[in-house]
This record gives structure tokens, sequence and C-alpha cells, in this order.
């Protein structure tokens, strides 16, 4: 497959981006990826990049969990789990927001968490590039499309990206489409890794929220605020993800250990997501953060 390099910040223009770390893709093809750091603010990406239109390769594996609901092992297993949990908890923190009952969910993967919200009588609407994906959410009887250029003319009261804008490639092109789509008063919830966690610091190159090559940018507090700041969006709160850093963890040691988790692993990896989420609590610097932002 062929890359693309990156030339500047898409934040700040900067052009000098210097190295960060060397990851590899643990997930499909074994490969290495840089991940470079802006010289002036600091936004991280992966650098050079997969061809936009090559980028889909990289997520043919049945270890991509995301757009499955096979549990062929115990990591897959604890996702399951740990998904279920936060589908309901994410459904509790929009609710409140819902003021037309309307949702789009971006990156909607499978349709749960759209799906669910259609349970609660919610006019739930997806998207998803992935055409094995969408195969799936039939099930969830949600309107899933392919890109949001294919919605009907509807204004949402609530939009969510829950770990989807770090696989766009468009970042200030694609929040300008999102802001748009938004209703008056309405809010945009935007789940992202966070570099600068514990976990994140601990376990360095090795640490499962880099994702790369999929995960195209890796975003600091600083650089998320900073981009929708660029992008005319308000930022109104910041809620932490505090069970994602148990599951990134499990991941991170799994990728330590070369594929293989054991029971030592597993306990270091809880330790290590405690010992992430208690640190995180001064700076809410936790594994995950959702942006909720408003136009």
């Amino acid at each position: 497959m062929s890359l693309e390099k990156v030339d500047e910040c898409p934040l700040c223009r900067e052009k000098f981006l210097k190295p960060f770390l060397l990851c590899k893709d643990h997930t499909v093809s074994g490969e290495l990826f840089h991940v470079e750091q802006c010289a002036n603010c600091g936004m991280t990406l992966t650098n050079p990049r997969p061809a936009m239109d090559e980028a889909g390769g990289y997520y043919q594996s049945s270890q991509y969990i995301s757009h499955s609901s096979k549990s062929s092992s115990l990591i897959d297993r604890i996702y399951l789990i740990i998904r279920y949990f936060t589908i309901i908890w994410k459904y509790r923190l929009v609710k409140p927001y819902l003021q037309n009952n309307t949702l789009l969910d971006i990156g909607c993967g499978t349709g749960n968490f759209a799906g669910y919200c259609k349970t609660h009588q919610i006019d739930a609407y997806g998207i998803e590039p992935s055409s094995e994906a969408r195969t799936k959410t039939t099930e969830q009887r949600i309107k899933v499309f392919e890109a949001l250029e294919e919605l009907p003319d509807v204004k949402f009261s609530v939009i969510t990206l829950w770990h989807v804008l770090e696989h766009i490639y468009s970042l200030h092109d694609t929040l300008a489409k999102i802001k748009n789509l938004l209703a008056d008063n309405g809010i945009i919830f935007i789940a992202v890794p966070n570099l600068e966690s514990e976990d994140a610091k601990h376990y360095k190159e090795f640490w499962a929220g880099y994702d790369v090559p999929r995960h195209v940018w890796h975003f600091s507090k600083n650089s998320m605020e900073d981009l929708l700041l660029k992008s005319g969006l308000k930022l109104v709160h910041k809620e932490p993800m505090k069970l994602d850093a148990y599951y990134v963890s499990m991941l991170s040691e799994k990728y330590k250990a070369q594929g293989k988790l054991s029971i030592v692993n597993s306990m270091k990896a809880v330790f290590y997501a405690i010992k992430s989420n208690w640190k995180a609590k001064s700076k809410l610097n936790y594994s995950s953060i959702i942006y909720m932002a408003q136009k």
C-alpha cells in the first residue's frame, strides 16, 4: 500500500514535524509507522500515513473488534462487556441534550450505540464508511449512511463521534460539515484517546491508543481544544472515560508481550489502569476524554 506524507501541522501550519515515536500496527499488518509531533504547537500525527483511498485495508481484520461483535479472545470479551456498560453510560450522558429527539452517530460501527438510542424512541442516524460494518447495523433498525453528504435534510440536537475523529483525514472540512448539521443549541460529543494520560506515558510505543495507522491524529487536551477553537466550536465541558484505561491497558500489555496476554499481564494492566485514573484526577488527563462542544 502507498503512503502519503503530511507536510505541515493541521493546526498551526508549522512545517517542522519532529520524530516522536515509532509504533507497530499490532492489529493488521505488523508494519512500523512513524509518529511525529509539531515543533510549534505539539499536535501529533502518524506520518507518513496510508493514502486515504487505501486506508480501508488496515481495517480488514477479525481483530478490529469495533466492526465486529465476536468474542474470540479474552480481550474481545472484555471489550464487549465494557462496550455494553459504556453504551448505557453514553446514552445517559447525551439524553439531557436531545431537545428535538434527533441523534447522529458518526463512525457508528455496527450501530450498537445508535441502536440503543433507537430503543429509547430517539430518531437515530448513523454514518459508517465500512461496508462490512454497515451490513451488521440492520438489526439495530437505524438509518445508516456511508457518508455525511448522503444524509437527508435534518438538523441534529446531538452529534456523537466516539473514538472517530482520530481516524478522519480532513479534520477541518469534516468539523465544518458536522457544525452545519447541528441544530441551534445542539451539542457535539467527541471522544478521543489522550496521549498525555498516565497509561500512554507508561506504555509509550506499545500504547494501544496510538493504533497506527488507523489513527492518523493523536490528541492532547491542548491540541483538541485548539482544533475546536479553530473550527468555530465552543468547548462547554470535558468528561473522562474511565473504563477506557482498563481496556487500553489490557491491549497494551498484550502488545508488549507480543500477542500473549497472561494472568500476570492482566493484573499489570488493571494496576496501571487504576494508577492512570488516579493520577488523572488533578489535570483531567484520563486515557480518553469526551469533549462537548457547541456552535
